[in-house]
């Protein structure tokens, strides 16, 4: 059986399922669409909740940013640091609430009208601006695994989505996640099993990463190490410069991912106030699962590129610059390289014209070994769609990876559609503009909706505003700097009222969008950045993509200095306050 086809059986047998899933879980009612009837189990929904954070950019993207090095492990403590704020500080006690969405705690904890559509502003640009990642992410694994172009991939994900989000809403949703979840970690960890043995002889990644690598007898991240140094790269496990920019970046990233609205509804669809603590930390496991992976992967898949370019590199090595100067002829480039060459995303330039396969840091000077150039572009995000392949695995581990990469992405990207969708119908329609509207009208209203935002967001993946990086960043940004802190501060502070609310939201929101603009340009359009997004130019050090924190910082002191200046809130709203942070009579939560 061809490659292709084991592929083509691996994805269809997976959307068969999910199919079947929302098929057999269907909404009938407003409860069942929005937080599957309230009677999720923890586990199952701490499984779900995982596959709904674990999106394309936690599979198939994070180990191409860990494979730069230690500096980019601020992604994997921020991500998951801010599931513990989650589950600690804010799930339990939204759950006690007993409300349908972000929206909905904020307008009724601040009795405002104008808070609730600020709250829906954020959640609908952080949840469009996050799912056009994922669609553009299914349609590269598509693209490479199903033989289609990138824009029939990423139709075909939208039609998948279509089906098993909008007929099944947050019920079908939920189940779908966990077969989702289970596709994936499998996916993800057999063949890092598989790597991890041949490079280690160690079947456990992440204690393989610390296992002497078996061909050159030494531990593996210091031959990984080696090789990188020689090639003018800094160390693997070089410490990073800037500290104080790092810590705000994982700063942001946890308050970022304790804000986002999408994860924080699947905790509204546990029975009880305790269960949604559970969930969090269920999901926390799960995740675990996947994120003390990806380090192992990351550095293994690094080694084996590189050794495969310099083969002579593999073992002990008495002289590396004779080791890279014989490096592979491009002629007898394996055939996982010829694939990915067709898709575009590793690319070969024979600059010095010797037939051999240069690679190394652009940056360096390496005239003296007679390179004229780095002659391979390499984009980190294949590596792990690609692993399999390199490591010359069985062909149906490559099927496998192929089902995961497109879980992930259809995974994440059901949950942000039921946030938008959910915006709109509930929180907008049935709250703000037609009080009066039927149950039957609302749930029309929700598949409406859902239906318009994946259009939306197949659209803007077929043509995207050529800002993929930067958006993920804008969407934590947005979530740290406006929703977590009057989320906070709506659970732990009875005196914040509506105005010092809305005040707080704003500044964060729109001082973490000045600064992004600044330095990458007005809604990311090139050439428009005031400053050059350069270290030297940042204010007091702090990068674009690190200012959420900064914003939630802004945000917490307006919020508290409006407060203060004006009227408390009303006495029942402190009450209401009270009784939701209270222990008390905490076994139940308040039903939708």
């Amino acid at each position: 059986m061809s490659q292709f086809a084991i592929n083509l059986l691996f994805v269809g047998a997976s959307f068969a399922l999910y199919i079947g899933i929302a098929i057999w879980a269907r909404a009938g009612s407003t409860k069942e669409f929005y937080v599957a009837g309230g009677g999720v189990n923890p586990v199952t929904n701490g499984m779900a909740t995982a596959a709904d954070w674990m999106s394309a950019a936690s599979f198939i993207s994070m180990a191409g940013l860990l494979s730069v090095g230690y500096v980019n492990s601020s992604f994997l403590m921020g991500w998951t640091g801010g599931y513990v704020l989650l589950a600690m500080l804010l799930a339990p006690y939204l759950r006690k609430f007993g409300k349908f969405t972000v929206p909905d705690f904020i307008g009724d904890r601040f009795y405002s009208r104008g808070a609730r559509l600020v709250a829906v502003i954020c959640l609908i640009i952080m949840s469009v601006t996050y799912v056009i990642g994922q669609m553009t992410g299914a349609g590269v694994a598509f693209s490479r695994f199903l033989e289609v172009s990138s824009a029939t991939g990423i139709w075909i994900a939208a039609i998948i989505v279509f089906f098993y989000a909008v007929f099944g809403g947050m019920k079908g949703i939920t189940y779908t996640q966990v077969a989702q979840y289970i596709v994936l970690i499998v996916a993800y960890t057999i063949p890092a099993v598989f790597i991890s043995l041949q490079l280690t002889g160690n079947p456990i990644p992440m204690f393989g990463m610390f296992s002497t690598h078996t061909e050159s007898g030494l531990p593996l991240l210091q031959k990984l190490d080696e090789v990188v140094r020689e090639l003018g790269f800094r160390d693997y496990t070089a410490d990073v410069a800037n500290k104080w920019n790092m810590f705000l970046f994982t700063m942001s990233l946890m308050i970022g991912t304790a804000g986002l609205p999408h994860v924080i509804i699947r905790f509204f669809t546990v029975p009880k106030v305790a269960d949604a603590r559970w969930s969090g930390g269920w999901a926390l496991v799960f995740i675990a699962l996947l994120y003390l992976t990806a380090p192992a992967v990351a550095s293994m898949a690094r080694l084996n590129l590189i050794t495969t370019v310099y083969p002579e590199a593999a073992g002990q090595v008495e002289n590396y610059e004779e080791a890279m100067a014989n490096a592979l002829r491009y002629e007898d480039r394996p055939d996982w390289f010829k694939t990915w060459e067709n898709t575009g995303l590793i690319r070969f330039q024979d600059h010095n014209n010797d037939g051999r396969i240069q690679m190394y840091n652009p940056a360096a000077d390496m005239s003296d070994r007679g390179w004229a150039g780095n002659e391979l572009t390499i984009n980190n995000d294949i590596l792990v769609l690609a692993n399999p392949e390199i490591a010359n695995l069985p062909p149906w581990v490559i099927g496998l990876i192929a089902a995961g990469g497109i879980a992930a992405a259809l995974s994440t990207a059901a949950g942000l559609l039921l946030a938008i969708s959910s915006a709109i119908s509930h929180d907008l329609i049935k709250k703000m503009i037609k009080p009066d509207i039927t149950e039957k009208g609302e749930m029309l209203a929700a598949r409406i909706s859902m239906g318009g935002a994946i259009l939306l967001a197949t659209y803007l993946g077929l043509n995207p505003p050529g800002f993929a990086a930067q958006v993920v960043a804008l969407a934590f940004g947005i979530a740290a700097a406006s929703l977590f802190p009057v989320l906070m501060m709506g659970i732990f502070s009875k005196r914040i009222n509506d105005k010092g609310a809305i005040a707080g939201m704003l500044a964060g929101l729109l001082s973490t969008l000045l600064y992004i603009f600044t330095y990458l340009g007005w809604f990311f359009i090139p050439g428009t950045n005031m400053l050059p997004n350069t270290a030297d130019n940042w204010l007091f050090g702090i990068s674009p993509l690190s200012f959420g924190a900064v914003g939630a910082m802004i945000n917490f002191a307006v919020a508290y200095a409006v407060s203060y200046s004006t009227e408390a809130p009303p006495q029942e709203i402190q009450d209401l306050v009270e009784s939701v942070r209270s222990p008390k009579g905490a076994g139940a939560a308040v039903d939708h």
